[in-house]
C-alpha cells in the first residue's frame, strides 16, 4: 500500500477545509462573536497540517492505484468529519467532541441528524459552518478537490465513480469538463434557491443557510423549529422544487440545460410516482382529522414527503403527530431515497427500477421458461454484472441496517428508536421516528457509543456503503 500517494492529497485537500473555515470566521467577526478567533485557529491548524504534508510529498511520483483510491475516499472523509469537528468543539458550545464529531459527520454526510438545541440563538459562525459542510458534502469534498486541486486529476474518474454513485461513462470525453459543469450547476442552483428563499420573506443569512443545505438535501436549518418558523406556503414549495431538483440526476440536468437527450428517465419517473401517490394518501388521510385549508395541508403533505424521500429532512411540524399510517409511509419512505448520481441518499431509485425490472423478469420467465427476457433499464438490456452488484448492495443494505439496529438495541434503545435510527443514519435522511430522534427531537441524549456507531454508519452510507466496506476486507490489505 502506497501511503505516500493517499496522504499527498488528503493534504491538499485540507487546505481547501481549512479555506472554507475563513467563511464562518468572518461571518462571526462582523457579529462580533468571539468565535472568529476559534474558526480562524482550527484554519491555520488544519491548513498548515494540510500544507507540511502537502510540501513534504510533493514532487514525488505517487501513482494512486485503484486500492490507494478506495483508501483515499474513505481517509479524505474521515479527515475531513475531524477537521470540521475541531471549531464544533472549540467554540462556545461547550459540547463534547463526541457531540462535535457527530454534528460534523452528520453535516458533511449531509445526514442531517443533530445533538444541538437553540439554534435559534446559536452564533453566526456555527450556523453557517453547519450549512456549509452539508452544502460541501452534497457535492463531495473528493469531487470537489478533484476539480480544484491539480494533484488529485490522477484518476479522477474512479474517484468521481466511488463518490457520487455515477457510473463511469465520460459523457465529455475527460473527468474535468464534467465536473466543471457540474460545480456550475451546483453553484447556479443555489444561488436561485437563495434568491427565491429572499423574495418568500426569508432574511438573507436564512436564505444562504437554507439553500446550501436544500440543494445539498441536508437539512440542517437555523431554528429548532426547522421550516416551522415560516409562514405562508410560497416557501415551501420553493424547498420542494429545490429539494426535488437536487435529487435527479446532475447529468440529467446539465444535459437538459444543453438541450441534450437522456436517457435517464426511468428513476425519475419513480421518484414522481412515489411522490404523488405518497402525498395523496397522507392528505386525504388528513383531510378531516386537520384543521387547516386544504390546500394548506397538501402543501406540508408534499413538503414533508418530499423532505423525507430526498434524505433532506427538513419538518414544518411534527408529522408523526399524523397517525400510524402516516409514521408507516414515512418510515418507508426513508429507506428509499432519491436517484443516483444526485446529492440525495438512500438506497436510490435507479436500484429500485433495475430490481422491480429483474423480478419481473424472473417472473416471465417461470411463465415461458423458453423465452428471453432480459432485465432493462431505460428499454435498453442491462449488463449481468450490474444486476449482480445491485443484489450485492441491496444484500449489504439490508444487512448493514439491520445489524446496526440490532446494536444499538443491545445498547440500550427502544426498537423504535434503535431500527429507526439505523435506518435514517444509512440512509442519510435526519430525523428518526419516535419522540427520542422524530422530527421534534435531537440525537443529544444518546449513549456517546451509539453517537460514534451512527457517525461510522452515516459516513459508510455517504459512501454507499461498499466503498467503505471493502477496506475491511483482506484481500484488500494484502500485496499479493
Amino acid at each position: 500500500m502506497n501511503y505516500r500517494a493517499v496522504a499527498l492529497p488528503i493534504g491538499r485537500l485540507m487546505i481547501l477545509i481549512a479555506a472554507f473555515m475563513l467563511i464562518p470566521a468572518s461571518a462571526d467577526l462582523l457579529a462580533q462573536n468571539p468565535d472568529w478567533k476559534v474558526f480562524l485557529a482550527s484554519a491555520l491548524i488544519v491548513g498548515g497540517i494540510g500544507a507540511l504534508t502537502s510540501v513534504a510529498l510533493s514532487g514525488q511520483n505517487l501513482t494512486l492505484r485503484r486500492r490507494e483510491l478506495f483508501l483515499l475516499v474513505n481517509a479524505s472523509w474521515a479527515a475531513f468529519c475531524l477537521a470540521g469537528a475541531l471549531p464544533l468543539y472549540a467554540s462556545g458550545l461547550g459540547i463534547s467532541f463526541t457531540d462535535a464529531f457527530f454534528e460534523s459527520a452528520s453535516g458533511l454526510t449531509t445526514t442531517g441528524s443533530t445533538i444541538l438545541t437553540g439554534l435559534d440563538h446559536l452564533p453566526p459562525g456555527i450556523l453557517l459552518w453547519r450549512s456549509l459542510l452539508q452544502w460541501i458534502g452534497g457535492i463531495g469534498i473528493v469531487v470537489i478537490g478533484i476539480w480544484l486541486l491539480p494533484g488529485l486529476r490522477v484518476g479522477g474518474s474512479q474517484l468521481f465513480a466511488l463518490e457520487s454513485s455515477e457510473n463511469t461513462t465520460k459523457p465529455y470525453g475527460r473527468i474535468e469538463p464534467f465536473l466543471l459543469r457540474l460545480l456550475t450547476l451546483y453553484g447556479g442552483l443555489t444561488f436561485a434557491c437563495t434568491t427565491l428563499y429572499l423574495l418568500c420573506g426569508m432574511s438573507l443569512f436564512q436564505a444562504i443557510n437554507h439553500s446550501l443545505t436544500t440543494v445539498s438535501t441536508g437539512g440542517y436549518s437555523t431554528s429548532d423549529s426547522s421550516f416551522g418558523q415560516f409562514g405562508g406556503t410560497a416557501v415551501y414549495w420553493v424547498s420542494i422544487v429545490f429539494m426535488l431538483a437536487s435529487s435527479i440526476p446532475f447529468l440529467f440536468l446539465i444535459k437538459s440545460f444543453e438541450g441534450k437527450i437522456s436517457d435517464d428517465r426511468q428513476q425519475i419517473t419513480y421518484l414522481v410516482i412515489i411522490v404523488v401517490v405518497a402525498s395523496f394518501v397522507i392528505f386525504l388521510s388528513q383531510r378531516w382529522a386537520q384543521h387547516d385549508t386544504p390546500f394548506h395541508l397538501f402543501t406540508l403533505s408534499v413538503f414533508h414527503v418530499v423532505s423525507v424521500i430526498t434524505t433532506t429532512g427538513y419538518a414544518a411540524t411534527d408529522y408523526l403527530e399524523w397517525g400510524t399510517l402516516v409514521i408507516c409511509i414515512f418510515f418507508m419512505l426513508t429507506f428509499l431515497g432519491g436517484c443516483s448520481g444526485s446529492t440525495a441518499g438512500g438506497f436510490k431509485m435507479f436500484r429500485i427500477a433495475l430490481l422491480l425490472s429483474f423480478i419481473l423478469s424472473l417472473l416471465r420467465r417461470m411463465i415461458h421458461p423458453n423465452r428471453i427476457s432480459p432485465t432493462r433499464y431505460g428499454g435498453k438490456p442491462v449488463n449481468t454484472s450490474v444486476i449482480e452488484g445491485v443484489l450485492v448492495f441491496a444484500v449489504l443494505y439490508a444487512g448493514t441496517f439491520a445489524l446496526f439496529g440490532l446494536a444499538y438495541a443491545c445498547l440500550g434503545l427502544d426498537l423504535l428508536t434503535a431500527f429507526s435510527g439505523s435506518i435514517t443514519a444509512l440512509a442519510n435522511v435526519g430525523p428518526g421516528v419516535g419522540p427520542i430522534i422524530g422530527p421534534s427531537g435531537t440525537f443529544q441524549s444518546l449513549p456517546d457509543i451509539v453517537k460514534w456507531l451512527l457517525s461510522i454508519q452515516m459516513i459508510l452510507g455517504r459512501l454507499e456503503i461498499i466503498a467503505g466496506l471493502v477496506i475491511l476486507t483482506p484481500d484488500f490489505w494484502s500485496e499479493s
